[in-house]
């Protein structure tokens, strides 16, 4: 599949896209990743500044990709990943804030489940609820992973909201008292489309922000934080892949 004119965002040239795709929201930061941990990257799509590279790590073929922001973005990219170019598994990573007062900055959120007050699960007409989850074996080899490495981590339900700046102030504090970790913005889309797709998901989100005690990541402390969930996303979606 050296180029394909069907999808409407993605125009592969120069490399195939793998099986598992890792996808930050930042087109930027899947540059970062495939210069800094893929063997002999090489950039497969710049539709709209969407970078996405497939290379090599430990041995097995990986793409990175960026995702956008917000559930109508992620679920355009993943939709035609999934559908349009083969691929079986997709692991989101990012930042959220933490609505938990014992989830510290820099620590490594897993969404085994997602909540959200976005309308995208309406589409499928449906006559229950669905809550969104993620695929169990990339969970736990995620865990594994963070645990082995010593990564603070947090497995549980986060919230997808379409609202950065949320209209209701007691939204993240009606969440908490529910048990909700964090609150971030594509991960229910990624697990519907998943979901609707038949394919595998995974989303693991790094506490940029604490919502509580009104704290936050300097620019250097993200720098850091964030490898530690590349490298658990790059574990993962090396034991995920064949």
């Amino acid at each position: 599949m050296n180029k394909q004119s069907v999808s409407a965002s993605i125009y592969v040239q120069n490399a195939e896209i793998a099986k598992t795709v890792i996808m930050p929201g930042d087109p930027l930061r899947a540059k970062f990743i495939a210069e800094h941990y893929l063997e002999n990257p090489v950039c497969f799509n710049t539709v709209r500044g969407m970078l996405g590279y497939t290379g090599t790590y430990k041995g097995k073929t990986l793409s990175v990709m960026g995702h956008g922001m917000g559930c109508p973005s992620i679920s355009i990219y993943a939709t035609e990943l999934f559908s349009q170019f083969d691929v079986e598994r997709i692991i989101r990573i990012g930042s959220a804030g933490a609505i938990q007062p014992d989830i510290d900055l820099g620590d490594l959120v897993l969404a085994m489940t997602c909540a959200t007050d976005s309308g995208m699960a309406n589409a499928l007409g449906i006559p229950c609820t669905l809550a969104p989850a993620a695929d169990y074996p990339m969970l736990a080899a995620a865990v594994k992973t963070a645990g082995q490495n010593k990564i603070g981590c947090h497995v549980g339900t986060v919230c997808t909201s379409d609202y950065f700046y949320h209209p209701q102030a007691d939204f993240n504090d009606k969440l908490a008292k529910l048990g909700v970790l964090a609150v971030e913005m594509e991960i229910a889309a990624l697990y519907l489309t998943a979901a609707v797709c038949g394919k595998k998901a995974l989303g693991m989100v790094t506490i940029s922000d604490q919502l509580v005690t009104h704290k936050a990541l300097t620019a250097l402390e993200r720098q850091e934080s964030f490898r530690d969930m590349m490298s658990v996303a790059l574990e993962t979606a090396w034991e995920m892949a064949v």
